[in-house]
């Protein structure tokens, strides 16, 4: 996987030269990379990069998209809200989609903003248009229903469509009401952001610390992870607050205004932002958006930009929304915050994928309202270009409130005692070569499992859903296990078998959960192939891949004999890889390296010893549907995607995500959209589920 830095210098010019396949493998790595950081931010709370350059990402995302329209899909970044609801919360579906924002940077945007809303409703231009600035407040998003004025359930955002039940954990915070006023609708949802003060912030990082716990990032992590509780007693000691912006499900609207809306929350005893400013011109909501940033530093809360929303809302209701994201409503966010502070040393961190990340330690200092004393440095390349020397003065960047960047180093505030940083070729962990493949910016350890800095997160993929998916075994138990020496290669997790009173006997465990730990573990001694390949956490080798080469490999064995041989690209086992559809060179190459290392070797071994790996089904070559391209649409209610889609594998068909004039059928659920209007459009059959289900069965 390329670098962010590496796609952070792409230019639109450089996009437009990139062969199809070049353009197919880097998008490939960046929602690779989306991915893990959506992961990151709305799972674990715990995000990697900075909101402006996960921005930059995702702006990048989209722009390969307009350049090479083939390659859009049902994965694209236009389409994707948020991150899939965790599996520790019972899911609500929202009544009404909860979408995302488009965001923009500069002041012009504002004013293209406004004209793609006159061009949209066909107004003249001497029509006036009301809008609204609201702040941006950096937190977790959330959506309360009332039935007959009483709070039945509260979800957090998802990804749109389902989100986590946190009924219980919102019950705890002051600022929500319980019982609405006999005014309120029969059907009321309202929706906002959970958020915590500042000041709340540094005390719980600081009760933290003492206790020898995990300290927040900033106060949207702090928020996030307080709600995200199983033990509600835990959010009833966080103190978080609560500010509602805007409206979900109603049985009988509130107002036709957004203002009379926000002003109606308050009469039903929601806090409403106080900041929230009407405007009917570019200049007045840039005023408005100059006048919050001013105020930013002041705040008890964090706010990471200016929402921009229609007054009207029969306009918001003809504007619609596009992909993820309203039409009717921007957000304008904030420049990163800067400060001037010393590095202090340069230390070297492992990643799961054993990448190397150089990180700054620097002199304390507050930016943001936030204490920071170290810093992401991204790579080696990132050291040099920047010029940056252990002892410099460097200026210090909170981009988006997350996690801090340096911009640059301050040469003429050297003294002469400032030293030039030399990137280690071995790990310093593990002591195994740190390779730099060529091309790419990241040098990494060669170590795997055998590197401790890689192996707690590299069994913690393991055991991840699409891997091994063992119940009771997540990371919690996986720390653990490895503090007590109990775990360092995939196969030691089968042998836990042997020690089921020492597990019982563990705090918080117990004969049965070590039982059903056991037994848990027992039932992967038998798995389908694919998801052991994508388990071992090679690089490049997503789920999707790890499906493809099980069935053209049949066995793990069959895949490490393969790459064994494939070292010679003179060999024929290497063209047979690289022949695979979506395995290029690169992806080759990473499966080469990683089977013909003798310690990876000696995994697969061992592993084998404990699990037998099952191979896929063959395609059916004389099924009806077989050579076939099939497209499913809309919402299935008799199968879930997954099952259509593994079942038309099955039976010899290719599912494809969008629609063309190859495409064979196009499957359509509930809410079927745009590709079940291109299939009318080309002439191609359309088949209801019910038609499916008869065609296959």
């Amino acid at each position: 996987m390329a670098s962010h830095q590496s796609f952070a210098h792409l230019t639109s010019e450089e996009l437009k030269s990139l062969s199809a396949d070049q353009a197919k493998i880097t998008l490939d790595a960046l929602n690779a990379q989306i991915t893990e950081h959506d992961i990151a931010y709305h799972e674990r709370d715990e995000p990697i990069i900075s909101d402006a350059d996960y921005d930059k990402l995702v702006r990048l995302s989209l722009a390969l998209e307009e350049a090479f329209p083939s390659l859009k899909s049902d994965n694209s970044r236009r389409l994707k809200i948020g991150s899939a609801p965790s599996d520790v919360f019972a899911k609500i579906t929202h009544a009404r989609p909860m979408l995302s924002l488009s965001n923009i940077f500069e002041p012009e945007e504002i004013g293209q903003f406004i004209q793609r809303i006159y061009r949209f409703l066909n107004l003249p231009e001497t029509t006036e248009i009301g809008f609204v600035a609201e702040p941006k407040i950096d937190g977790l998003s959330i959506s309360l229903r009332y039935e007959d004025g009483k709070l039945v359930t509260a979800a957090t955002r998802g990804d749109g469509t389902t989100g986590e039940d946190v009924t219980e954990n919102i019950k705890t915070i002051s600022d929500i009401p319980h019982i609405l006023p006999k005014s309120a609708p029969e059907i009321c949802e309202v929706r906002g952001e959970i958020y915590m003060n500042k000041s709340d912030f540094l005390a719980l990082n600081n009760a933290q610390e003492a206790a020898g716990k995990k300290v927040f990032a900033n106060p949207r992590n702090a928020a996030a992870g307080s709600l995200r509780q199983k033990d509600v007693s835990i959010t009833r000691q966080r103190s978080l607050h609560f500010f509602a912006y805007a409206a979900g499900a109603l049985s009988q609207p509130l107002s036709d205004t957004h203002s009379g809306f926000l002003s109606q929350l308050s009469t039903l005893g929601f806090s409403v932002n106080p900041m929230t400013t009407q405007c009917i011109s570019s200049q007045e909501l840039y005023a408005a958006y100059q006048a919050i940033g001013a105020s930013r530093g002041n705040l008890e809360y964090d706010i990471d930009g200016v929402v921009y929303k229609i007054d009207r809302l029969d306009w918001q209701m003809r504007l619609g929304q596009i992909s993820r994201s309203p039409r009717w409503a921007i957000a304008h966010k904030f420049p990163a915050e800067q400060a001037e502070t010393r590095l202090v040393d340069i230390d070297i961190q492992i990643g799961r994928t054993g990448a190397l990340t150089p990180v700054a330690r620097l002199q304390p200092l507050t930016v943001g309202g936030v204490v920071v004393s170290n810093a992401t440095l991204h790579n080696e390349d990132e050291i040099r270009r920047k010029d940056i020397r252990i002892g410099d003065m460097v200026i210090l960047q909170r981009a988006g409130d997350v996690i801090p960047q340096i911009v640059a180093s301050l040469p003429e505030k050297r003294t002469g005692n400032e030293t030039i940083f030399h990137f280690p070729d071995v790990c310093p962990v593990c002591g195994y070569p740190a390779i730099r493949p060529e091309g790419e910016a990241v040098r990494r350890c060669t170590g795997g499992f055998d590197c401790h800095a890689q192996s707690v997160e590299r069994l913690i993929h393991f055991v991840s859903r699409d891997a091994f998916d063992i119940e009771g075994l997540g990371t919690k138990q996986i720390e653990l296990f490895d503090e007590l020496g109990w775990l360092k290669h995939p196969s030691d997790i089968f042998l836990l078998t042997s020690k089921k009173e020492e597990i019982a006997a563990l705090d918080r465990m117990g004969e049965k959960s070590a039982n059903n730990l056991i037994d848990a573990i027992n039932s992967r001694r038998r798995i389908g192939l694919e998801r052991v390949i994508f388990a071992l956490g090679i690089r490049q080798i997503g789920i999707a891949t790890a499906k493809l080469l099980a069935h053209s490999f049949q066995s793990l064995h069959s895949l490490q004999e393969a790459c064994i041989n494939a070292q010679d690209i003179n060999h024929p086992a290497y063209q047979d890889l690289i022949n695979i559809a979506q395995i290029g060179e690169s992806v080759a190459k990473d499966l080469i390296d990683f089977f013909c290392q003798t310690h990876n070797q000696n995994l697969v071994k061992y592993l084998l010893e404990e699990i037998t790996p099952i191979p896929p089904e063959q395609p059916q070559s004389n099924s009806v549907i077989s050579g076939s391209i099939i497209v499913f649409t809309g919402t299935l209610t008799q199968l879930s995607r997954a099952e259509a889609k593994a079942q038309a594998e099955r039976m010899g068909a290719k599912v494809a995500g969008s629609v063309s004039k190859k495409t064979d059928y196009v499957v359509v659920g509930t809410d079927a959209g745009s590709k079940a209007q291109k299939a009318t459009d080309l002439g191609i059959k359309i088949l209801s589920e019910n038609e499916w289900i008869s065609l296959v069965s």
